[in-house]
């Protein structure tokens, strides 16, 4: 492992987020004197970020806890045409009300993470909306779209993987890697930015910015991407069978977020801690040193971190004392994921396969009636084994609900209302 002079480059290394550097040696001098300004640009596609996000908003976090000034980018005008980078259909076109209240919804977030203000070091949030939508065409196309070359762009990934495929690119999602690559250097003529992170597969755009850069007479601008990160199962981060995490609490629950981590597969434990959390590597290495069914406890770790850093430390804790409770010692914690249920359905009695489908436990009858046959599904933990089976208010506990299980790890309350 090759030394850097800065923190910075040394942290994100040791901890495993670099992939591509543009040019290590000017960006660790930049670094090693605190001289970085880096930004990362943010589409407001959905009302909350997810998972996948969170590498490179540690990214940031990290460039800001070595003395360097991070940019969080709020996409509200590259949303407005969509980036077709590792996709295989365009993007729909989202209102502008919808892409204002996602930008709204996806604020709060980062400051989880990097701390806003007017120093040195203090994060800055920025939306492209406000140079991106007063554009005019003529005069981009020719101060700004004579530097870019079709053959060139033919050639990035974002675009070659559609076309090779036969996938439909779109002319305006074929403008995207140039309003990206116009982004770093407003930034750059802005802010003073110099340093662009994203993921691999953002490379080919974020070159195009430093080359529009130099074009356009801007200081020298640098790249640095973090690998696209696979489970050790080669599942892509920040999916589920139950679709995306989600980092927004209203959107899944701190518990359900806790759970996510503490179902990391083995083969990642290590990587995570160092990725999803601020532990120190002398604390991690002790924790990946765990084998065979210690290694519960550091996944116990790595899911209370996690979420402390998401969603505050009394929540991560709480979720941790919830599944503990749950798991241990059987119990129904009232601050279990729950859903609301007509007390006039119970009372005339509901069918226990579509109950579980409301849950959001299985995805359908039919696999409900699959979980039952192989006793996976369990009410009030004791095991289904009557697809036909009806509940009604005589299964409410003691305390009012009816707790469904699938498998060990996954619970909802049924409350009548």
């Amino acid at each position: 492992m090759s030394a850097f002079k800065s923190d910075f480059l040394n942290v994100l290394q040791s901890r495993g987020f670099i992939h591509q550097v543009s040019d290590n040696e000017g960006l660790d001098a930049l670094a090693a004197k605190s001289e970085i300004v880096a930004y990362v640009g943010y589409d407001c596609t959905a009302a909350s970020l997810h998972v996948g996000h969170l590498l490179s908003i540690m990214m940031l976090h990290w460039l800001q806890q070595t003395g360097n000034k991070p940019i969080t980018l709020m996409g509200g005008g590259t949303t407005r045409v969509g980036d077709p980078s590792g996709r295989d259909e365009t993007r729909k076109i989202l209102s502008y009300e919808d892409i204002d209240a996602n930008k709204e919804s996806i604020k709060g977030t980062f400051a989880k993470f990097l701390s806003f203000g007017g120093g040195k070091s203090d994060s800055v949030m920025v939306d492209n909306a406000e140079w991106l939508t007063k554009l005019n065409y003529i005069e981009m196309l020719r101060d700004v779209g004579r530097h870019f070359s079709i053959n060139r762009m033919l050639t990035m990934d974002s675009v070659k993987l559609r076309l090779e495929r036969d996938q439909e690119l779109s002319f305006i999602e074929f403008n995207y890697m140039i309003l990206q690559s116009y982004d770093y250097v407003e930034l750059a003529r802005r802010y003073g930015c110099n340093l662009q992170m994203g993921g691999s597969d953002q490379w080919g755009n974020i070159v195009n910015g430093i080359d529009l850069g130099r074009r356009m007479g801007t200081h020298q601008l640098y790249a640095l991407t973090c690998p696209l990160l696979t489970t050790a199962s080669g599942a892509k981060m920040g999916k589920t069978a139950a679709g995306a995490v989600w980092l927004n609490a209203d959107m899944l629950s701190p518990y359900d977020y806790w759970q996510y981590w503490r179902n990391t597969e083995d083969a990642d434990v290590e990587r995570f801690l160092k990725l999803f959390t601020t532990l120190s590597l002398d604390e991690v290495a002790k924790l990946a040193a765990l084998k065979g069914a210690e290694i519960n406890e550091a996944k116990k770790v790595l899911a209370t971190e996690a979420t402390a850093l998401m969603h505050g430390r009394d929540a991560a804790d709480q979720a941790s004392e919830t599944a503990r409770r749950t798991f241990e010692e059987g119990a129904i914690a009232q601050d279990l994921p729950s859903i609301d249920i007509a007390r006039t359905e119970l009372e005339s009695g509901s069918g226990v396969l579509g109950l579980f489908v409301k849950a959001g436990l299985v995805a359908s009858n039919g696999e409900a009636r699959r979980q039952i046959k192989s006793g996976g599904l369990r009410v009030n933990d004791a095991p289904v084994t009557d697809e036909k089976a009806a509940l009604s208010l005589t299964d409410l506990t003691s305390e009012g609900v009816i707790k469904l299980s699938m498998g060990k790890k996954k619970h909802v309350l049924l409350k009548p209302v």
